[in-house]
């Protein structure tokens, strides 16, 4: 193929997947602007050999190409962030389930929102080979098959690691974990008074 070719392959097969190409640069290195320039460093890569991809199937190619640049990115500018792999095992804990609120009103919206932080918080907390699986399978979907590929580990790997990170999630988002919101009394009008 030429390079007109290529670039119109790239554009049809790689650009659709701009979105999940950022969200996991983000997600690894917890900052939109680093995130912004691994992408950009990862589209670079993925335009100069989109002549290796076989088929039409480039999402999770990219997504290697992603990975792969972060981790390049990660070891030159933080190299400490790296080195927070844990692989030990504890018990699991039961699930908890997080009720949603039943209407829009005030209250229930920052108690979604408040969640919301919670579990990014926590997503962000997981050592990086915990949080790039998760972010991988729970945020992006993607099968197991295609997240070994991605992240050049064996599917028990991931499946170890996922698991693992599931856990870590659990026990962040237990109640007792979670800060307490209250009720406020309402201020009775003209009286000043609860």
């Amino acid at each position: 193929m030429n390079d007109d070719e290529n670039r119109q392959r790239f554009e049809r097969l790689a650009l659709p997947h701009l979105g999940a190409a950022y969200n996991l640069a983000r997600w690894l290195t917890h900052n939109d602007h680093d995130a912004q320039d691994v992408v950009q460093d990862a589209f670079v890569r993925a335009l100069r050999y989109i002549g290796s991809l076989r088929g039409d199937d480039a999402r999770s190619w990219l997504l290697q190409v992603v990975r792969n640049t972060c981790f390049s990115w990660l070891e030159k500018n933080r190299p400490a962030e790296l080195l927070r792999f844990d692989e030990r095992d504890d018990n699991d804990d039961a699930i908890h389930d997080i009720a949603a609120p039943a209407a829009d009103e005030p209250q229930a919206v920052a108690a979604r929102q408040a969640e919301r932080a919670q579990i990014n918080q926590a997503i962000a907390a997981l050592p990086i080979a915990y949080r790039e699986v998760l972010v991988l399978r729970e945020l992006e979907d993607l099968s197991y098959s295609d997240i070994a590929r991605i992240a050049d580990i064996p599917i028990g790997t991931v499946m170890s690691r996922l698991a693992r990170a599931r856990g870590l999630m659990r026990q962040a988002l237990t109640p007792g974990a979670r800060p307490l919101l209250r009720t406020v009394p309402r201020v009775t009008q003209g009286t000043g008074k609860a």
